[in-house]
């Protein structure tokens, strides 16, 4: 493989057909870095001209927020049988709630198909796992909205903000319960306790904030440090679709008093309930941080330039783009990026760019990766269009399927340390074998405009790729599965 196709491999999406390749691949790969984002897509699945995404279907916090409360209460009355709400109207309400989730994965799908800025939509999904959200209390239709905004918007940033917008954000506030969550000495722990109900700490987003999102274990933090962290982050965030009563639909005025009244903001990306947090400063890992709402980005900037904090996520970052087995002096390398910067992101990511360059290891590419890099290569047409939504094509599966069936997706209801970089977890026989009915779906059903002896001739594929693909004889798809399954287009060997 040439190099320019190594390295878009490794940092990127592959270079589409009629996409130039660079002369300095990595002067490239760092421009990447600023290139503009905008989300592309194609309104049917054989259409030819590509576009913006529509506003209609990038609805914002506050419309989702909404949609959710909705859905919420509808549910509930479904569960309780109240009079006056139909299975009927049950299927629609659970259609609208789906249909923002189909909508933000196939945007998902389409703008890493599609999207010239492919070395940034590469860190995006590296940072997305890392930050690991899944569909947990239905949570599923404010995923999309954490991706964009929270880090997509901030990977031009410091890593100490996106923590922090991360953190905050209300799809890993629901996901991880500190919704629910209250300080053991709260009012709301008080008035719950003098009622006989139970209401107290949950720290799985504090745990998590330290275990993957910044120092990880190697620390050796205790229980203790874990309590600490959890009852700084007690009281952010809303219930999600709970602030209707069960008994009564308030309309969006009344809605957003009550939240007003709640926590100060109808904005749930910024929504503290002083009623639930922890009074008095609070202890996390020697550290004493405020009382009080702003007690959480003391927290979040302290850790996220922790030296624990550097060197756990530049292993991941060396393994993820650099090499399977990265060395000591790689990981050394974008650790001292995020150091001398200060932890800004374009110097780490370009420090990250630097080290693939120069290595001359595979990497072995994740199977959601792998997808979008055979669409990319072949220009088949595998995805739905935006208009088809609510459509069924017999001859497509929706772009939800095609995540479940792949193994991988951002969507799924899925662990907190996210999916590994390590090629082991990818090399069964059975994920091996979801990859070959992909490619043959892709051939079959996306139609791709070039053969496979055009693909090898402009990626330059090394001399074992181009027997494989001779031994399984004449027939195209053959020769397609062949070449989109061998070792060099998985990323297990270069030359």
């Amino acid at each position: 493989m040439n190099e320019q196709f190594r390295i878009a491999q490794k940092l990127g999406l592959m270079f589409r057909p009629d996409s130039p390749l660079p002369d300095d691949i990595k002067s490239w790969a760092i421009s990447q870095l600023k290139a503009k984002s905008p989300a592309l897509g194609a309104s049917t699945t054989g259409a030819k001209k590509i576009q913006e995404w529509p506003d209609r279907l990038q609805p914002d916090l506050l419309t989702r927020d909404n949609r959710y409360s909705a859905y919420k209460y509808n549910r509930k009355r479904q569960e309780m049988n109240l009079a006056g709400y139909s299975s009927q109207a049950a299927k629609e309400d659970n259609n609208k709630k789906n249909l923002l989730r189909n909508t933000d994965e196939l945007k998902f799908s389409h703008r890493n198909i599609f999207g010239e800025d492919q070395v940034k939509l590469r860190f995006t999904s590296f940072w997305t796992n890392h930050f690991t959200t899944g569909n947990i209390w239905d949570n599923q239709n404010h995923i999309g909205h954490l991706m964009e905004e929270a880090i997509l918007a901030n990977l031009n940033g410091n890593f100490s903000k996106m923590l922090y917008k991360v953190t905050t954000h209300p799809a890993m506030l629901s996901y991880l319960d500190n919704c629910w969550s209250c300080g053991e000495n709260s009012q709301t722990a008080i008035w719950a306790k003098k009622d006989g109900f139970q209401a107290g700490l949950n720290d799985n987003l504090g745990r998590e904030l330290l275990e993957l999102h910044t120092v990880s274990p190697s620390i050796k933090y205790t229980e203790t440090d874990i309590r600490g962290a959890a009852n700084v982050l007690a009281g952010w965030g809303i219930w999600p679709g709970r602030i209707s009563d069960e008994n009564e639909l308030f309309s969006t005025q009344q809605r957003h008093q009550k939240l007003l009244k709640m926590g100060g903001t109808i904005n749930s990306w910024d929504f503290f309930k002083q009623n639930h947090a922890e009074p008095g400063t609070k202890k996390v890992l020697g550290k004493v941080i405020p009382a009080g709402k702003g007690g959480l980005i003391k927290l979040t900037d302290f850790l996220a330039a922790h030296e624990h904090t550097i060197k756990h996520i530049s292993f991941k970052l060396a393994q993820h783009f650099v090499s399977d087995d990265p060395s000591q002096s790689d990981v050394d390398f974008i650790a001292n990026a995020w150091r001398n910067s200060n932890g800004n992101l374009d110097k780490i990511h370009s420090a990250v760019i630097e080290r693939a360059v120069m290595s001359k290891d595979p990497k072995f590419q994740w199977p959601m990766t792998w997808l979008f890099q055979v669409v990319r290569l072949s220009d088949a047409r595998f995805f739905q269009g935006w208009g088809q939504l609510n459509s069924y094509d017999n001859n497509l599966m929706r772009v939800r399927e095609i995540f479940e069936e792949l193994g991988q997706g951002f969507w799924h209801e899925r662990q907190p340390d996210g999916y590994s970089s390590d090629k082991n977890e990818w090399l069964s026989g059975e994920m091996f074998e979801r990859r070959i009915r992909f490619s043959d779906a892709i051939y079959s059903a996306g139609k791709p405009k070039f053969k496979s002896e055009k693909i090898m001739d402009r990626i330059d594929a090394n001399e074992s790729t181009r027997k494989l693909v001779a031994r399984v004889g004449t027939n195209e798809k053959a020769k397609f599965i062949a070449l989109m399954c061998s070792p060099e287009m998985m990323g297990l060997e270069n030359a």
